[in-house]
């Protein structure tokens, strides 16, 4: 049964977050020169063990391993030497994954200062940080803020390496989900598509990579009204995402909440209750149960029991979402 005209427009309001996060990537490459004292080595053991539990999703798991590897550094080189640039960089991305965002943006900004001053300003470094930078600003919707940042990464690294070059592709689906964000579907279809063939020529249909630029380019065809197009993606990065880190990853807790907001425009209830409460459930195990992402998929899922005048199984999950938002907003 189809949704009535009034519940659709309900609907379209209450899901307009259900844009997927775009994951910013971590700068986890070592130092090229042969350690040369412990501490570095110890930091360096550390580091790829973060890189591992990241990629993996288990970022409270990581974190302590980041903060650690960056005090090693800060002792052997100081604070404002160029090596402690990249530990403050990968530990602003834990921060930033767990929804720490004040203390996220305090790293990157040091981070940034630290590479500008002994890298330049056009340098694929500085270029990781303003993308890292840009993308925490739309998650907090400083949009004007985050649009500059995104389109000089863009730029630092089309002029360095090449328009083609796949490390360009997170800043591209950043500036993309600024503009989906905001409604600009036009502009965001194409930066979407632009990096889901970067990646796809450079690594293969099945690069894990891939899967955010499916669930947001399958957003902005939700918002097209190209529902059999979405589907067809969001699915994709689910099978693409749980071969190559299992079923528990915060990437299918997002298609899984895409899915389910396009399920529930077409009247498919049943597919989209399951699938709401599948993403509440993954998140909660991979990012905690006060995550601010989890906000967006329990409005949805409020919203949607509104919808069917289910209107005791929404008020305990509005309830939950604001508690949620006001623990995560700045004081």
């Amino acid at each position: 049964m189809s949704l009535t005209p009034a519940a659709k427009e309900r609907a379209m309001k209450a899901l307009k977050s259900s844009i997927c996060v775009a994951l910013t990537a971590l700068s986890l490459s070592l130092s090229l020169a042969a350690p040369s004292h412990a501490g570095e080595d110890e930091a360096g053991v550390l580091t790829q063990q973060m890189k591992e539990l990241y990629n993996a999703g288990k970022y409270i798991e990581a974190l302590p391993l980041a903060q650690k590897a960056l005090a090693l550094r800060e002792k052997e080189f100081g604070a404002d030497d160029a090596m402690v640039a990249m530990p403050l960089n990968d530990l602003g991305t834990i921060h930033y994954n767990l929804g720490q965002y004040p203390v996220a943006e305090l790293l990157y900004k040091r981070a940034l200062a630290i590479r500008e001053k002994t890298l330049g300003p056009v340098s694929t470094e500085v270029a990781t940080v303003l993308n890292n930078l840009g993308e925490l600003y739309r998650v907090e919707a400083h949009y004007s803020d985050a649009e500059p940042l995104l389109k000089r990464s863009i730029a630092i690294r089309e002029k360095t390496l090449g328009r083609n070059d796949p490390s360009i592709v997170m800043a591209l689906s950043n500036l993309a989900a600024v503009y989906s964000n905001q409604g600009r579907y036009d502009q965001s279809e194409p930066l979407f598509k632009r990096g889901l063939t970067i990646l796809e020529k450079a690594n293969g249909p099945d690069d894990p990579e891939a899967t955010v630029l499916m669930s947001n380019l399958a957003d902005a065809y939700i918002h097209r009204h190209r529902y059999a197009d979405a589907e067809r993606l969001l699915k994709r990065s689910i099978a693409v995402t749980e071969k190559a880190y299992g079923p528990e990853h915060p990437d299918i807790a997002q298609a899984q909440n895409n899915l389910a907001t396009l399920y529930a425009r077409q009247g498919r209830n049943a597919d989209a209750e399951r699938l709401y409460k599948q993403s509440v459930v993954t998140f909660e195990k991979t990012l905690g149960p006060d995550h601010p992402d989890l906000v967006d998929i329990l409005d949805n899922l409020a919203a949607f029991y509104k919808d069917q005048g289910r209107y005791a199984d929404a008020q305990p999950l509005v309830k939950r979402s604001a508690a949620i938002r006001a623990k995560a907003r700045p004081i």
